[in-house]
């Protein structure tokens, strides 16, 4: 039997045995170990004396029922690979690729070379070589090897596909020769890339996702954009040896971005106002030179004009007028008519055909020779001067009209129009459009809402014998002119006043109409003279329902009622005193003639429609002299959104009480408010004007029928002393079926107020009785029923209220002037 190496030998493979990784085994006609590698060794654990002489079949994990050598027979040829399980001589399986190879006969027979290798190295060793296989021949990706001169070194197929011919007319060449003109889209990088590959081969710095611009030899007439990485290549001793250059195509991305791009600034741009020729413009300046060299937009004249546009306008193709038009160049040397001018398309152009079917009209390579434009001479001629060579029509549509048409044509960028520049104008036209439309629809809306805020608001603040006031309204949509704050000064019974603001969440109309309903609801609860905390209970409940109405129409809540805030206060000038209470409203500031501003704690309560929570008042003592202000919060988070640093500039502004009411409001609009607040503000001013106590006369009844004698002589001696002794029957009539009403229907203790003002004398009679009484009239027999009928006849006004502990009934008689007689019963 022969020896590892002279086994080899003797079958003529001595160069076999050197193969690196490979353990040689030979194998004679039986499939017996004939030579046994020192490779073979090291893989399998077992010597060659070991082995020599042994079947190979010895060494393999034989499955069962399957015949010696039989694995052998795989390799009819030589080269085929195979696996096979191999038992290590520790006992263990070891997977082996075997390569078999068939030897020439020698005198002791044919003879079989195996070489082996672990197969999950061999596996791991061909993957590198697949790598290098798919990078070289199928990667998408074109990778360019540049030397240590930064010259062309060698290219991948996808690289060369750029580089038209022998690729060895571009070795040895630079960049900057391969595209002349390119340029780098990046100002953190330098202006060329060979530079920039000189900068990765000295500092070994990686450069990924470089965008590159230029005409790729294969295609010299269009522009690419390229995505560049770079790194350098070095051997295992850190020797450079050059850079490589991986690169794909981005163009139609880049493209793609740039609409993107373009697409955004035109949401900022277009529409940034109502004015319709500005947001023209604006479509004209988005377009020029981003998208063409040329635009003109020309609309019909009822959009131009303001008035409702409708199907049949646009079949009206004379009835146009231009618009604007931008050129790339200043004196528009494309240019027939000028802005403002008719524009006429006859029959058969791009722009009647647009109009006509509301699609868009592209001639991507214009014809000079077409038949619109042999029509039209003078246009024919400029395009032809020029060298117009690409021509774009789109519509302007806006809730399915067709408004105007707009025309592009290029003619310094070589590019013709394509499908994706149509679309990129499409978008841009349709949101012009709706600017457009909605500049149209203004000012007719505008002067809907003027009218609507006119009827909702005070045209003015009538005198009031309680206090003076004065106002301001800001609302923040200055534009529409409405908003959801309002305020009100209401007359009440006695002498009393209601001031109320209150602050409908959100602008707008919607917001002002909810503001309506609510100051109208105010005004009906107020001549019922429910108290505060009472009056901000049924608000609530109002705004609930609104909201549910609301939902229930508008299922998305687009106009749904959100919420309110209400601060609403009593004052009373006999009292001196207010009762206030609030619905997630400010409280009122009180301004003293000599100390600091006040701020009074009135217990917070939920805003109007959240439900659920009760309202609670409070009282506040208002001296003379002082001045309060009631007020939205739009007011003191006008300037910085602070609420602290605006309650002090609210006390500085209201620092001097003593001021004229307008003056005031003035300094807290200068002091307070931007030149365009942010939100809706209203505040209102009010100077009380106490009753002197010699006004008022009050008397404690007994509760027994002599009371009305008493009351009756009490209220003849008061009105004498009043000099109203014109007035001594009617009052006296009054106080009379007051009082004895209360008497017979009531419950002790009872009283009787007299007021005087300036123009009415008050008559109140108050029980501890809460069943208010109803006007009826009386049938002839019967004795009794027409106390309150006699009143309402001999009074002005009458009314009843209800207190804590009751009601008041009450009645009013007009003071006569000097130069007028006595009211008449």
């Amino acid at each position: 039997m022969t020896t590892s190496s002279s086994g080899y030998e003797a079958v003529g493979l001595g160069d076999a045995r050197r193969s690196a990784g490979y353990a040689a085994v030979v194998l004679d006609g039986r499939g017996l170990v004939t030579g046994w590698s020192a490779e073979a060794e090291r893989l399998l654990g077992y010597r060659a004396h070991d082995v020599l002489g042994l079947s190979i079949d010895a060494l393999t994990e034989r499955a069962e029922g399957q015949r010696p050598g039989a694995w052998l027979t795989r390799w009819p040829g030589s080269g085929r690979r195979h696996e096979v399980a191999f038992r290590h001589v520790s006992g263990r399986p070891l997977r082996v690729a075997v390569t078999g190879r068939r030897s020439v006969d020698t005198a002791e027979g044919p003879a079989l070379l195996l070489l082996l290798t672990d197969a999950e190295d061999f596996a791991a060793g061909q993957m590198p070589q697949a790598m290098l296989q798919g990078i070289t021949t199928q990667s998408p990706v074109a990778m360019t090897i540049y030397g240590p001169d930064l010259r062309v070194a060698w290219a991948n197929a996808a690289a060369r596909q750029e580089l038209p011919g022998p690729f060895a007319q571009y070795v040895g060449r630079r960049e900057d020769e391969l595209y002349p003109g390119s340029q780098v889209l990046s100002a953190h990088h330098p202006a060329t890339v060979t530079q920039l590959m000189g900068t990765v081969l000295d500092t070994g710095q990686t450069v990924v996702g470089l965008h590159y611009r230029g005409r790729p030899p294969s295609d010299p007439d269009h522009e690419h954009v390229w995505s560049l990485s770079y790194y350098r290549l070095q051997d295992d001793e850190g020797r450079s040896l050059g850079v490589c250059e991986e690169s794909v195509d981005v163009t139609d991305l880049h493209l793609a971005q740039r609409r993107l791009a373009l697409l955004n600034e035109a949401s900022v741009l277009i529409g940034s106002t109502l004015d319709l020729d500005r947001t023209v413009g604006e479509l004209a300046e988005v377009l020029v030179p981003q998208v063409t060299d040329f635009v003109a937009v020309d609309l019909l004249a009822d959009v131009l004009d303001g008035r409702e546009p409708d199907a049949r306008s646009a079949g009206r193709h004379g009835d146009m007028r231009r618009a604007v038009h931008v050129s790339v160049r200043e004196d528009l040397p494309e240019a027939v008519v000028t802005p403002g001018e008719p524009v006429a398309y006859p029959e058969g152009t791009p722009q009647w055909h647009c109009l006509a079917v509301g699609l868009p009209v592209l001639n991507a390579v214009l014809d000079p020779s077409s038949p619109w434009l042999l029509r039209d001479a003078e246009r024919s001629s400029r395009m032809r001067t020029l060298g117009i060579h690409s021509h774009l029509v789109v519509p302007l549509r806006a809730r399915g009209i067709t408004m105007g048409v707009a025309t592009l044509m290029r003619w310094r960028t070589p590019e013709p129009f394509a499908e994706d520049d149509m679309l990129l104008v499409e978008e841009l036209a349709a949101r012009a459009a709706v600017c457009i439309d909605n500049a149209r629809r203004y000012t007719r809306e505008h002067q809907s809402a003027l009218t609507l805020q006119r009827s909702l608001l005070p045209h003015e603040l009538h005198a009031h014998t309680a206090v003076e006031a004065a106002y301001r309204y800001l609302p923040a949509d200055t534009e529409a002119g409405v908003g959801g704050d309002w305020f009100d000064v209401l007359p009440l019974a006695c002498a009393r006043v209601g001031l109320v603001v209150g602050d409908v969440i959100g602008h707008g109309i919607h917001a002002a109409a909810t503001m309506g309903r609510l100051r109208t609801a105010v005004h009906t609860l107020a001549d019922i003279d429910l108290p505060p905390d009472e009056m901000l209970a049924h608000l609530d409940d109002l705004v609930q329902r609104l909201a549910q109405e609301a939902d229930a129409a508008h299922p998305t809540g687009v106009q749904g009622v959100v919420g309110a805030t209400c601060l609403y206060g009593i004052y009373d000038p006999v009292t001196r005193r207010a009762t206030f209470a609030r619905a997630g409203h400010p409280p009122p500031a009180l301004a003293h003639p000599e100390k600091a501003v006040e701020f009074p704690d009135i217990p917070v309560g939920p805003p109007l429609g959240v439900g659920g929570m009760p309202f609670e008042s409070a009282e506040v003592d208002v001296p003379d002299g002082c001045v309060l202000a009631l007020y939205t919060d739009g007011l003191f988070t006008a300037s910085d959104g602070d609420a602290d640093t605006g309650l002090e500039r609210i006390s500085f502004a209201l620092a001097h009480p003593d001021r004229p009411l307008e003056e005031i409001c003035d300094i807290i609009e200068q002091a307070l408010l931007p030149e365009h607040p942010p939100d809706d503000v209203a505040f209102l001013v009010a100077r009380p004007r106490p009753i002197a106590a010699e006004n008022v006369a009050t008397l404690s009844l007994p509760f027994e029928p002599a009371s009305v004698g008493r009351a009756r002589k009490l209220t003849g001696a008061r009105l004498a002393q009043w000099r109203l002794d014109e007035l001594s029957f009617s009052a006296e009539l009054i106080v009379s079926e007051l009082v004895t009403n209360a008497v017979r229907h009531a419950q002790p203790p009872i009283s009787l107020r007299l007021i005087r003002t300036e123009s009415k004398l008050i008559c109140a009679v108050s029980d501890h009785s809460s069943t208010s009484p109803h006007l009826r009239r009386a049938r002839l027999g019967d004795e009794g029923g027409r106390g309150l009928f006699l009143v309402a006849q001999f009074g002005l006004r009458w009314g009843t209220r209800s207190t804590e502990n009751g009601k008041v009934i009450w009645a009013e008689l007009p003071i006569p002037r000097p130069d007028t007689g006595p009211p008449a019963p």
